[in-house]
């Protein structure tokens, strides 16, 4: 039988209807382009490849894993990633907004992973910084900080 986590948060986004729409629109102007090859094929595998990220990034779930934090896209995760507890010095409640924007990408704030503009939570881990978007910031946040203070009972890691 499996653990029941201790935090377990689905973020579901909103590009993968618009996503699915340009695939649409893009297969339409591949059918349009029928008799000649380049822009056909070029059409077809760009409406392949953005059906397939919208359902890459349709969520973002993040779980508690005992140890360590498991944070994925999905339903179709193919960008995931764990962080064990024992790496985070500190976590807080942040914002991105417009300039931020979705996906996985650098920041001037650090690494960010996000399906929506709007909260997030700045973890830290010594000097590198991750953000992850979320719905729940409060709740995060917090289950954050009683892992930490499991991990580290003296209270010398900063929060």
């Amino acid at each position: 039988m499996s653990e029941v986590p201790g935090y377990l948060h689905t973020q579901n986004g909103i590009i993968r209807p618009i996503m699915l729409f340009a695939a649409v629109i893009w297969l339409v102007l591949a059918y349009a382009s029928r008799g000649h090859v380049v822009p056909l094929v070029v059409l077809t595998a760009g409406a392949v490849v953005i059906g397939v990220f919208s359902f890459a990034f349709a969520s973002l779930t993040i779980r508690d894993e005992g140890d360590r934090l498991a944070v994925r896209f999905g339903p179709l995760s193919v960008f995931r990633m764990s962080i064990p507890y024992e790496r985070i010095t500190g976590v807080e409640r942040d914002r991105v907004g417009l300039p931020g924007g979705m996906g996985i990408h650098w920041t001037r704030k650090g690494w960010l992973w996000n399906i929506r503009m709007g909260p997030c939570v700045r973890i830290q881990m010594g000097p590198k910084t991750l953000l992850l978007g979320t719905d729940d910031p409060e709740g995060f946040v917090a289950f954050l900080r009683s892992r930490i203070e499991e991990n580290d009972p003296a209270g010398s890691r900063a929060l």
